[in-house]
């Protein structure tokens, strides 16, 4: 199995998840007001939603452009920075649904389009911090760039829970929705 066929489809999955939590959100709060929610957070030390947002989409798209050894899109800077200015700069919902909507569209175009990389290849993956990790592409797929993408997703999740939404698991996980034998769906 090759490494995109596996975070590929989970990043397109989550990413249209996360669209669709926001735009129930959206749907839950009168007036306009859900634009507040994009700088709700879970602690004081933590980034808000809004980041939240714009890092699980670099996350994906460094996934998936890494994973090809192809330099990143401009794009991935440009959702970095503002996530780091998000506090200041939240933007709006419209403005979130469209960078997940673009993010989808760019991942799924540059899978597409996809040589298939060697598990075994060494990616040698730099944070801004200084630290450098030494892995496999298999390694940095399973354990960073999965995790890293979740990370930012599941955030937005429990900000958007803590807000009062209403959310459940089948919004988590509704692409399961597809797999669903049919009849085995309960009736309460």
């Amino acid at each position: 199995m090759k490494l995109l066929d596996v975070v590929v489809p989970t990043y397109v999955q989550m990413l249209n998840a996360l669209s669709a939590w926001i735009g129930k959100a959206e749907a839950q709060i009168p007036g306009g007001q859900a634009e507040a929610l994009l700088s709700a957070r879970l602690a004081s030390d933590m980034y808000p939603l809004s980041t939240q947002i714009r890092f699980a989409c670099a996350q994906a798209q460094e996934g998936v452009f890494r994973l090809q050894r192809q330099p990143f899109p401009p794009s991935v800077e440009v959702l970095l920075n503002e996530g780091r200015n998000a506090a200041e700069r939240p933007g709006s919902i419209a403005d979130a649904r469209s960078k997940i909507g673009e993010t989808v569209s760019l991942v799924e175009t540059a899978a597409s389009n996809a040589r298939d990389m060697d598990p075994a290849t060494p990616i040698a993956h730099a944070l801004p911090i200084g630290m450098i990790f030494d892995l496999t592409a298999e390694q940095y797929a399973r354990d960073w760039a999965l995790p890293q993408f979740y990370f930012h997703v599941m955030a937005a999740y429990a900000i958007l829970r803590a807000e009062g939404m209403e959310l459940g698991k089948a919004d988590y996980v509704a692409h399961m929705f597809a797999y669903l034998r049919p009849g085995t769906m309960p009736s309460y």
